[in-house]
């Protein structure tokens, strides 16, 4: 049952992604005006069908003129006047788009699926628009293909939260199915290890359902993973008996991140160490900080767990703090909520993905998409990817699997038109 705190809760604005809230309420007036719950009462199937067509009209037209604001954004994005465009004014915090939108074919694609126009009493919500702007970015990115990068969050997005990647996961088919197309593939994590051995230890099945794969050796080098944000990338080896092996930070860093000094570091690391401590004897919490080379995190002690508020009121306090201090403003950090727990890491994943984009050669936000949980704009860890490429946001490992199904069923259907 959802009660009056949970509907507030969720209004709060580091808790809203403000274009989806936005395309919603544009979609809240057909369904008002269209929508005839009134007819349950009456044995006129004929009015609902009506209704559903009407609706369904609606919805579409309204998804083709979102779609042409993003265009229209776009190209003031080209011309170097994005604050200028009307989608900015609407939306004030929308950022920058790699690739159109292709919203109402999208529509289309999950209302066959979802049945948004045949709801009488539930207008289009939070998720049909989340997912509806999924399939119309993987839309863009196969018909304007091909895809050359996916890079992949862990916890939620590859497997559930504090779980590992097990060899009966029904994602591993589909990422070798992507690598034998050709498609390199990250996974990048919030976990920063320095040995590949910890790493193994979360993504087992899918390591070692490579090493057993037919797949040629330059395929099965095409996945690599990025701990710690944007801190530690190792690459597969068939040689190691962790199936990873640690990349030479001069293969890989970034030429800005090449600026990033260690004194900085342990100063930024530091200032949120203190900031965490400071939550800790304000709220009154029995918890533990753990130091790490780039990063520096509150955990709960043993048997003890957090409350969604205390580790929401963590994280936005330690990245005011952050952002206000000197070295926050010199150096890149990432403050999230890790669901149980609370992290600040060197960097974020925005130099995470751009550092795996290098790797493999250097390629195009355009070409790489990043698919992951966590996009609210405050205490998620996701968010920052949308600098460097296009995102998925997605709710679960199943939902993974599905969008995975979905760009394989859309490439198929690109195949048979071109041929």
């Amino acid at each position: 049952m959802t009660t009056r705190y949970r509907v507030e809760y969720a209004l709060k604005t580091h808790r809203r992604d403000q274009l989806i809230e936005w395309i919603k309420g544009l979609l809240a007036v057909p369904f008002v005006l269209h929508s005839q719950p009134t007819a349950i009462f009456e044995e006129r199937r004929e009015r609902v069908a009506q209704m559903a067509s009407n609706a369904h009209r609606r919805y579409a037209e309204i998804m083709r003129d979102v779609e042409e604001l993003i265009n229209d954004h776009i190209a003031n994005q080209k011309a170097g006047t994005a604050e200028r465009s009307k989608l900015k004014l609407l939306v004030p915090t929308v950022g920058t788009f790699f690739t159109p939108l292709l919203l109402q074919d999208a529509f289309m694609y999950q209302d066959s699926r979802r049945f948004i126009s045949s709801r009488c009493f539930v207008p289009p919500s939070f998720n049909d628009v989340r997912l509806i702007l999924n399939t119309a970015q993987i839309m863009s990115l196969v018909r304007g293909g091909p895809i050359e990068l996916m890079t992949f969050d862990g916890d939620v997005t590859l497997y559930d939260d504090g779980e590992s990647l097990a060899p009966e996961s029904a994602v591993i088919r589909r990422i070798l199915t992507l690598m034998s197309k050709g498609i390199n593939v990250g996974i990048v994590t919030a976990a920063g290890y320095l040995e590949a051995m910890k790493y193994y230890s979360r993504l087992h099945g899918l390591l070692d359902a490579i090493h057993a794969s037919q797949l040629p050796l330059e395929l099965k080098e095409k996945i690599v993973v990025m701990g710690g944000e944007s801190n530690y990338l190792f690459r597969y080896s068939s040689s190691s008996p962790d199936r990873l092996i640690p990349v030479p930070r001069h293969e890989w860093l970034l030429d800005d991140m090449k600026l990033w000094s260690e004194e900085d570091i342990n100063e930024l690391l530091d200032t949120a160490e203190s900031a965490l401590k400071g939550s800790i004897e304000t709220m009154h919490l029995d918890a533990q900080i753990i130091r790490k080379e780039r990063g520096v995190g509150m955990v709960p002690s043993p048997g003890q767990r957090f409350a969604r508020e205390q580790l929401e009121e963590t994280v936005l306090l330690t990245q005011k703090i952050l952002e206000i201090s000197p070295v926050g403003r010199r150096l890149p950090f990432c403050a999230f909520n890790g669901g149980s727990d609370v992290f600040v890491d060197i960097g974020d994943k925005a130099w995470g993905v751009q550092a795996c984009q290098k790797f493999f050669g250097g390629i195009e936000g355009a070409k790489t998409l990043h698919i992951g949980d966590q996009f609210l704009s405050a205490g998620a860890n996701d968010f920052k990817a949308r600098l460097a490429c296009t995102t998925a946001w997605i709710a679960s490992p199943t939902e993974t699997v599905a969008l995975l199904d979905e760009i394989s069923e859309l490439d198929q259907l690109m195949e048979f038109k071109r041929k």
